[in-house]
């Protein structure tokens, strides 16, 4: 069952891990390429002040984002600001975001997202999380797949194999860490494929954030994911 109140902590304590981190960077380091292509550092901390802003939107009851359009032009717009507007940046936003959460609300009811998604409010704060911790990654500054909490790498594990259950174009696969599976893919009486690994090695694979070349996979070839 999600505990909205918990997942809101495990937010807190991880932007704060970020906010200490990105503090040992310098202006120059901010106009690095990150790990995701065609952005800079400065553009996933951009992206992670704007998403918190788009957060108190959907719990507010107003569209996520304006548009695809604003959305992208907000993160080019803040993306070369130097260090201390960004570190500023972020934590204000993400002190709007707590303010918002800690508001009385209802929350089993349903909200929507981007592209028409839509999810019980409970389950926004672990979707923050998801973005907090992942773009931590993405900045290529020693935070690794491997730092990531074994709550949140089990859980994201969960939420990704979800994701992409049902997806035609997906085999069905049972994914394990030798401890725990989950199945995901295309409905089938069996698995097509097993793919086994290391927690952070199958979250990295799941999340676009490694190409799974570690992995052990078992009955066919690693399974090509779509897009998140």
């Amino acid at each position: 069952m999600i505990d909205h109140a918990h997942d809101l902590a495990c937010v807190r304590d991880a932007t704060e891990r970020l906010l200490t981190a990105v503090a040992k960077l310098d202006n120059a380091s901010l106009a690095d390429s990150s790990r995701l292509p065609g952005w800079s550092r400065g553009h996933v901390l951009a992206h992670l002040s704007r998403n918190a802003d788009a957060i108190v939107n959907v719990l507010e009851g107003r569209p996520m984002y304006p548009s695809a359009e604003t959305r992208d032009a907000d993160i080019e717009r803040d993306a070369r600001r130097p260090l201390d507007e960004q570190l500023a940046d972020l934590r204000e936003s993400a002190a709007r975001l707590q303010a918002v959460a800690d508001a009385p609300a209802d929350w089993a009811r349903t909200v929507e997202l981007r592209n028409g998604v839509t999810d019980t409010a409970a389950r926004v704060p672990f979707r923050r999380w998801v973005e907090v911790e992942l773009h931590h990654v993405d900045l290529g500054i020693g935070y690794e797949l491997e730092d990531l909490p074994v709550e949140f790498t089990e859980r994201e594990t969960g939420f990704l194999t979800q994701r992409f259950s049902g997806h035609p174009d997906v085999p069905a696969t049972r994914v394990t860490d030798g401890t725990r599976a989950w199945s995901t893919g295309r409905a089938a009486d069996e698995p097509e494929v097993e793919v086994a690994g290391r927690p952070a090695e199958l979250v990295g694979w799941l999340a676009g954030r490694s190409d799974g070349a570690a992995l052990e996979v078992r009955g066919g070839t690693l399974p090509k994911l779509p897009p998140l």
